[in-house]
């Protein structure tokens, strides 16, 4: 395990990567120190295909404040150009965050207020307690969520993000689960079980496959029904049938037997 104060990164034997928040004395609020943290661990995730999900959790009662009051009062004297380079380097953890080639699960309790709703919107899947809150709370600080916007947006649209973006309420998980930034919202006794039964369902699938059904969907989204489109898409499927992963679940379907991408 590869441990700081802040974050803590573990990955098991099954190639599940965990990255905990631990910082719960100020309910994970985070600097720039753990912003530069996350990314670190955030491409080593990406670029190891050891790994085949990581799950973003956190410590203590709260998933995370948003930024750190001493951060904050730093970033009030900064210039333009260093305002810059530090907004710079957060949309750069969130851009890494989005685009893990393997499937991601935000594990949400507690409170997860300002960039951490970024946090759980750049994860592919988003399970939460009943009791944990949200608020994009940006504007009550004169700002603007600009750097988690086109995460949240994708996630909840743009009609719901015009509400929650210049009235800052904070809403309940409840509410969160059926805008569509949470997947569930489950009693804090079962978070732990939901998440487990999402990963156990993710690793019986193909790595490669899983690793090409994301990318499809960057490929795919908001894109024109065109014939190029088609081409790309049977291209895909045509790539993934002769490939060496495409072929072993084919023949294991057809053979009625294990995959051998499933670990006993």
């Amino acid at each position: 395990m590869n441990q700081t104060d802040n974050v803590l990164f573990e990955i098991d034997t099954r190639g599940v990567a965990t990255v905990t928040l631990n910082q719960p004395e100020i309910h994970n609020a985070f600097d720039d120190k753990l912003i530069l943290q996350l990314t670190d661990i955030f491409t080593s995730v990406s670029s190891n295909q050891d790994i085949r999900v990581m799950v973003l959790a956190a410590a203590g009662k709260s998933f995370s404040a948003g930024a750190d009051l001493n951060w904050m009062q730093r970033m009030a004297t900064y210039s333009y150009e260093q305002n810059l380079a530090d907004a710079d380097a957060l949309a750069k953890m969130f851009f890494i965050l989005n685009t893990i080639d393997k499937p991601t699960i935000a594990k949400v309790q507690g409170a997860a207020f300002g960039g951490a709703v970024g946090l759980v919107a750049c994860c592919d899947m988003a399970i939460g307690s009943k009791l944990s809150k949200f608020c994009l709370s940006e504007v009550k600080l004169g700002l603007a969520p600009a750097t988690i916007s086109p995460y949240v947006i994708d996630a909840i649209g743009a009609r719901v993000a015009k509400r929650y973006f210049t009235t800052a309420e904070v809403f309940s998980a409840r509410r969160a689960r059926r805008l569509g930034l949470l997947s569930e919202a489950v009693v804090e006794e079962e978070l732990d079980s939901t998440v487990e039964n999402l990963i156990e369902h993710i690793l019986k699938n193909s790595p490669a496959a899983i690793r090409a059904a994301k990318q499809l969907i960057f490929d795919v989204q908001n894109k024109p029904l065109s014939d190029a489109l088609l081409a790309t898409t049977s291209e895909k499927i045509a790539e993934l049938r002769v490939s060496d992963e495409g072929q072993e679940g084919l023949n294991a379907f057809l053979q009625k037997r294990r995959a051998n991408w499933i670990k006993e």
